[in-house]
């Protein structure tokens, strides 16, 4: 049977409106496709009982914090911006094991929403998981950072009861839900963006100064890439450094990858087929703008075996 948007957001805003009551609740949003979409159902839903928040964790693209806020805020949904760079950044110091990274990022993530669910005295968390989060998590492919429940953790350890609107739904269907609550493109159409943020695309230790190049570059491929046609584009940092040469002299520098691929669903992806002449000016822009960047390379890898994130 063909997925029915419209009836899925009639039956899922009777749904949270029939658990939430007449409580407070909070619903976490990254900017991210699925937490919009979340926010705006669980909006329509219990209007001035819901407060959408953002953490600014640090690991956000270029201008983001300000950007959603904005989009929320002229949309009508209250909206709270809650700045937690440091508390990340010490969560995160010292991993690099993938998954080490991740776990952290979670606790870190779900130990600042209690903090968060508790001054707002709310009794809710309304998140946008989606079925993909659960089943790599659960498949050990990869922990994601909004899964508890599915995975033996209650939410109650950080005082929390969460509603998940989504989680029985892949991409394509969160795309025709969030067309079907009159939101624009920009939102259900826009690239698929990580909740842990640029930390998945810095291979070894999150820093300040290695997110601060990362996004650099991560605005410099996005905007080079806007044309193209592609589910997911991105900038990654690498762990590894290379020889390179600035002002006619030896320089040991950082690795850029550029990345983008074609997919469906995020199961599987296969490459994206850029014109060399499109690279190559990506390439010129990193190093010019970046110079702690002395290579720029491109990934060919589908997924499998690969996955589309780095972490």
């Amino acid at each position: 049977m063909a997925f029915n948007a419209k009836k899925f957001v009639e039956d899922t805003i009777e749904e949270i409106r029939n658990t939430a009551g007449n409580k407070t609740a909070l619903c976490a949003t990254s900017g991210g496709v699925d937490s919009m979409v979340c926010a705006f159902l669980a909006y329509r839903a219990i209007g001035k009982n819901l407060t959408a928040v953002f953490i600014d964790d640090g690991l956000m693209r270029e201008n983001e914090p300000k950007r959603v806020t904005s989009v929320l805020r002229s949309r009508g949904v209250r909206t709270v911006l809650i700045s937690a760079a440091n508390d990340f950044f010490r969560a995160l110091k010292g991993k690099e094991d993938p998954e080490d990274m991740r776990k952290a990022f979670r606790h870190a993530f779900y130990k600042t929403l209690g903090k968060a669910v508790r001054k707002h005295r709310a009794k809710y968390l309304i998140q946008g998981t989606i079925a993909a989060d659960v089943a790599e998590t659960k498949g050990k492919i990869k922990s994601q950072h909004n899964v508890l429940e599915q995975i033996g953790i209650s939410p109650s350890r950080y005082g929390l009861n969460v509603i998940e609107p989504l989680v029985k739904l892949y991409k394509p269907d969160v795309r025709k839900v969030g067309k079907a609550l009159g939101l624009p493109k920009s939102i259900y159409q826009r690239m698929p963006f990580p909740g842990p943020g640029l930390a998945t695309r810095v291979v070894g230790e999150v820093t300040p100064d290695r997110v601060r190049m990362l996004r650099k570059a991560t605005t410099i491929v996005e905007r080079e890439l806007k044309n193209v046609k592609a589910f997911q584009t991105f900038a990654v940092l690498l762990s590894d450094r290379a020889t390179g040469i600035r002002k006619g002299k030896r320089a040991f520098g950082n690795i850029i990858v550029i990345r983008s691929v074609q997919s469906k669903n995020a199961l599987t992806a296969s490459p994206t087929h850029i014109p060399y002449q499109i690279l190559e000016r990506i390439q010129k822009k990193i190093t010019r703008r970046i110079p702690e960047v002395t290579k720029v390379l491109y990934d060919i890898s589908p997924k499998p075996p690969s996955t589309i994130e780095y972490i």
